[in-house]
């Protein structure tokens, strides 16, 4: 059977059918074509045809034209839209033309480049000429290869990290390289966003200095890709600082494309508690799988992933040992995962899998998103909504073979979030894909990289840094030299510090180190399968952790952090361990406060607390918990700075009084204990959804219809309205009937504006809602955090524009059409919950400067 035989049983079949919300179609297209172009270097041309590539989609001779016009062209075309020849073609091109030109292409990941290198490689294999020497340049490039790979490389892969910390600073062995360099290859621009993106765009700034430098008027263009955003040309402009021109015609041949939303059948009406996300994602995968539809699975955690690698190979194994087959498939090698923490053999060996067709199946992170070479899928199952919009449709786009109709489909979670686009998918079909914003002026960051490109080359007085003007940059190079960092000849200023800036400058924020992870293979033999970043160690190979590597199940014997090891043994188990965690913010200290209307606003140092303090044991398949443990782990600190809103005494009983305020603790009332013991004893002791007796710990008791949405306690706690749950099936439960406060509500929309106010992705920001919060003697706060260690500006920031961003919430809580919260304002509730706009917009216009009647506005 066809995979459009399969999709129209689907429309039919009622398992399925009942639970499809939307199914979009885009139509198949036929490519746009045009010829090769007459200037095209014959070498190149004969390499071409020995492909079986004639002509070039529209596109691609657009982006042939741009170069040669002499203008940066921003490629934003689908996926497996033939980029990597759009820009690979020019360069060639002057590369074969002139002997002594140069390019620089720059990707986000090690693995994307030397993925890229093998495309390139294709080509150059089948020069008629002598072929151009290539090179990836990265961490794991042998020492004795480098000065080879400076001296001879026409093309040199890295990525901005290598720029920034092996080649600008030592520029002076790239001399030959700098002279001559022609172009420069930006790919997946897209990913240069927000903190990241902003250091980017000034390494950027301190490469053209140096080409500058070499080649007096440079002849460099840019050449960029990115996924589909709603600004590419803006984005683009930023990072290089010069105009651009985008090339978004997509001339590729497609398939027709279906997208359908598939929401997960409700197993307990009473409760509301649907199907898991995983296992419908597992039987909508399995389904393709047996008809031969290669498949791709997003998963949104590694663990996740791991998940979903065990349940696709026990449902495949339990399908093909029905076959009356002498050689069933091998579902070990023919369902895979891919994820960070793999080593890169074993990535490379997943690609090619996958390429080949070997490999049926894969369940994968984010880590496919970007452009890797996996070839053409035929569906993408995305197990959970991405988070944005931008990151649903790339993932959707991994499924797509030339003219041969795909698939793709989102299975809704229980989140709030995934409900409302489960029961609004116009909302998501109907909105184009989130901006990706950066700040390349922020002070502390560009203070950086001055630092950096004055130990590069000295800075003359009146020198321009990019587009930061002189004066500006004048003031920074008196603050460096009164700090003893530069100094001042005439009009020169020299790097004189001890300390090498580059070494202390992290682009992504992030320490770059990991806990290599040693299994034993005998008893007194270790062997590395894979690494995990040192901030996810304590959660994921933390002591007893079941820790779960290509379907094979670890238990985690020692974890040494100061090592970077952990030491696993092969685990027989029929569960799994999720860990548990805490997380405070407390004090460190105040750098301003002020009155605000409804309270105060404060900007100050803070610490993030993060510790592990145990695990859950949870069984495969039926997710019954199986019992728990204890570890001792240091905590982790993130010491940030922070911005927070805390409102008045005053203003909480006000809205209290005018009940609009559903943030205190609930009082179950007097009755409550004698009414739980009850209930757990009427049901036996067990899960009234799943069965689980009582181990170790007693169950919870929930109430059906909320507590809150009673006028007395005595009628909320009535037996019938309570039943008896183990912890995992009432965390489904709370999440169906969710209901919003107004200061969820609050967070969710400063935290839907704070990133546009900073021009920084969401992703750099931490959000904290806390009803009693030591930030504020015990009263309600909302704190916007700093993700880079130390804060880089964005709190003060916060403080100084507070009144426009509580005027600019109000206005978007207002202007929303939704009836009770969407996830463009306040944020959705549950599925059967309530949600907290009216809350929300009384809070905004308790702490408004503009004072009306609160409650005027749900009116208005």
């Amino acid at each position: 059977m066809s995979l459009a035989d399969l999709l129209q049983t689907w429309r039919t079949e009622p398992t399925i059918a009942r639970n499809v919300t939307a199914w979009h179609t885009r139509p198949a297209r036929a490519a746009q074509t045009a010829p090769l172009p007459a200037q095209l270097h014959p070498a190149l041309v004969a390499a071409l045809r020995q492909q079986g590539i004639e002509s070039l989609y529209s596109h691609q001779a657009e982006s042939w034209a741009t170069v040669q016009a002499g203008q940066n062209p921003v490629i934003v075309t689908g996926t497996a839209s033939g980029k990597t020849l759009a820009y690979n073609l020019p360069v060639l091109h002057h590369l074969l033309a002139d002997d002594s030109a140069r390019a620089l292409y720059l990707f986000p990941t090690k693995a994307l480049a030397h993925d890229q290198k093998k495309q390139l490689s294709i080509i150059n294999e089948q020069l008629s000429t002598n072929p151009l020497a290539t090179a990836t340049y990265d961490g794991d490039t042998p020492q004795a290869l480098r000065p080879t790979i400076r001296a001879a490389a026409r093309v040199v892969l890295t990525n901005p990290d290598m720029l920034h910390t092996a080649v600008l600073p030592h520029h002076t062995r790239w001399a030959e390289f700098l002279r001559h360099l022609r172009f420069v290859v930006l790919d997946e621009m897209h990913v240069y966003r927000g903190v990241f993106g902003s250091h980017v765009a000034n390494v950027l700034r301190r490469l053209q200095r140096i080409i500058n430098f070499y080649q007096g008027a440079p002849n460099v263009q840019f050449i960029l890709t990115s996924a589909t955003i709603a600004n590419p040309a803006e984005l683009a402009e930023r990072l290089i600082e010069a105009p651009v021109t985008v090339v978004e015609n997509d001339g590729a041949a497609r398939g027709a494309k279906h997208f359908v939303i598939y929401n997960p059948p409700i197993v307990n009406p009473e409760l509301g508690i649907r199907r898991s996300v995983l296992q419908e994602s597992v039987r909508l995968a399995g389904e393709l799988l047996s008809h031969n539809v290669q498949t791709i699975v997003f998963g949104r955690t590694r663990r996740t992933v791991e998940l979903l690698l065990t349940y696709l190979r026990t449902s495949n194994a339990q399908e093909t040992s029905s076959l009356d087959s002498p050689n069933p498939p091998d579902s070990k090698n023919s369902i895979r995962a891919y994820r960070s923490g793999y080593l890169p053999r074993q990535r490379r060996e997943i690609e090619q899998g996958l390429r080949s067709g070997r490999v049926q199946a894969v369940a994968a992170t984010s880590a496919l998103e970007l452009g890797i070479d996996i070839g053409g899928l035929d569906a993408a199952v995305l197990a959970g909504y991405p988070g944005t919009i931008a990151g649903t449709w790339q993932q959707a786009g991994r499924a797509g073979r030339q003219q041969a109709d795909a698939l793709a489909v989102l299975v809704a979670s229980a989140s709030p979030l995934d409900q409302f686009l489960a029961h609004h998918p116009r909302y998501f079909f109907e909105r184009s894909p989130e901006a990706a914003r950066l700040n390349p002026d922020n002070l502390l960051i560009l203070l950086q990289h001055l630092r950096c490109a004055a130990f590069e080359l000295p800075f003359n007085l009146g020198e321009n840094f990019g587009r930061v003007d002189a004066g500006q940059v004048a003031e920074f190079l008196q603050f460096l030299r009164e700090s003893g960092e530069v100094h001042q000849t005439g009009p020169k200023f020299f790097w004189m510090a001890a300390k090498y800036p580059a070494e202390q400058v992290s682009l992504r924020s992030a320490s770059p180190a990991s806990v290599k992870l040693l299994a034993a293979t005998d008893p007194d033999q270790w062997t590395t399968i894979g690494e995990v970043d040192a901030a996810s160690a304590p959660w994921m190979v933390h002591p007893q952790a079941i820790y779960l590597h290509e379907g094979q199940s670890y238990r985690v014997e020692q974890l040494d952090l100061e090592q970077k090891l952990a030491h696993l043994r092969p685990a027989k188990v029929d569960y799994y361990t999720e860990p548990k965690q805490t997380t405070t913010v407390s004090l460190i200290e105040v750098q301003a406060r002020a009155a605000a209307p409804g309270g105060h606003k404060t900007h100050g140092e803070i610490l993030v607390t993060r510790q592990v303090t145990g695990y859950n044991m949870v069984q495969w398949f039926s997710h019954e918990q199986l019992g728990s443990g204890e570890v001792n782990l240091p905590p982790s600190d993130l010491h940030t700075t922070g911005y927070w809103l805390s409102l008045a005494e005053s203003t909480v009983n006000s809205l209290r009084e005018s009940g609009l305020w559903s943030n205190d603790p609930n009082n179950y009332g007097p009755n409550w204990a004698e009414q739980r013991n009850a209930a757990r004893a009427r049901d036996g002791y067990r899960c009234q959804v799943c069965g689980a007796p009582e181990q170790g710990r007693q169950h919870d008791v929930h109430h059906k219809i909320p507590f809150r949405q009673f006028a007395s306690y005595r009628l909320a706690n009535r037996l019938e309205n309570l039943v008896t749950l183990c912890r995992t099936c009432h965390q489904r439960a709370e999440a169906a009937v969710k209901m919003r406060s107004g200061l969820a509500g609050l967070a969710t929309v400063l935290g839907q504006l704070a990133p546009l106010f900073l021009m920084c992705d969401a992703h750099d920001l931490g959000l904290h809602a806390e009803p009693q919060s030591p930030l504020a003697e015990g009263l309600p706060v909302v704190v916007i955090y700093e993700m880079a260690p130390g804060g880089i500006g964005f709190a003060e920031e916060l403080f100084n524009l507070h009144g426009q961003l509580i005027a600019h919430a109000r206005e978007l809580v207002l202007s929303c059409g939704c009836a009770d919260g969407c996830p463009s304002c306040v944020g959705p509730a549950g599925e059967d919950g309530v949600g907290g706009k009216r809350e929300t917009l009384a809070l905004l216009q308790a702490m408004s400067a503009s004072k009306t009647i609160i409650g005027q506005d749900l009116q208005d």
